[in-house]
């Protein structure tokens, strides 16, 4: 029988561990969000590199979460590069949705008016100068939706940490239900907690693209 004493009894424990999640989901955000940027900037340099980085975003697409997360966990150290667990989770997230991000620039800066970049070459503006002035905040528009989409994909994404024994939040619930022999307590408030979250970035996101979207602003 489901014990809800026994449930909210551990909510204090899972909760703790949240900070650890929270703290991967926004680091890797951020590192996934410039990744990707990068990635797509520099595709666009020149020929040689749109080949080289439409390879490499590919590649990073189709290979799965758990094996990029293996490989830089169990693999690096085997060359002497030997990371710690919360250091090899961000990195993971970080790079294997770079490669999803990317993309989501790609179609951003193409819905942006080609006269834009003439304007800004016509002014004088320099390469990082029309990045920064000109492309990434007429871009913020057009990808606000897709990008918070798969920031919320990050979220759900870091109960994978736990095969590294990374302190977030399934880990811990993990812990606990090996410890006391009881499964579905811990996973129901684990899942609990991260429905909850996912929910209000959700309704966070929307938000913002519906702000995004009013006149004037």
């Amino acid at each position: 029988m489901f014990d809800f004493g026994f449930a909210l009894s551990i909510i204090p424990t899972i909760g703790k561990a949240l900070t650890t999640t929270l703290t991967v989901t926004l680091l890797s955000c951020i590192f996934a969000a410039l990744l990707g940027f990068g990635l797509e900037i520099a595709r666009r340099s020149n020929k040689l590199m749109r080949y080289a980085m439409r390879f490499v975003i590919d590649f990073i697409r189709s290979t799965p979460v758990l094996v990029q997360l293996y490989f830089l966990y169990y693999v690096l150290p085997v060359y002497g590069i030997k990371l710690p667990a919360l250091v090899v989770g961000v990195a993971a997230l970080s790079i294997y949705y770079c490669g999803y991000l990317a993309e989501v620039f790609k179609a951003g800066i193409d819905g942006i008016a080609r006269g834009q970049f003439e304007a800004a070459k016509a002014l004088g503006l320099g390469r990082f100068q029309t990045v920064i002035l000109v492309i990434a905040p007429q871009m913020l528009r057009n990808i606000a939706a897709p990008m918070g989409s798969y920031f919320i994909s990050i979220f759900k994404s870091t109960p994978y940490l736990a095969v590294i024994a990374v302190p977030e939040s399934f880990g811990s619930a993990l812990d606990i239900a090996s410890d006391t022999f009881r499964y579905g307590e811990p996973l129901a408030v684990v899942g609990a907690i991260f429905l909850a979250i996912a929910v209000s970035f959700s309704w966070l996101i929307h938000r913002f693209e519906a702000r995004l979207a009013l006149p004037g602003r």
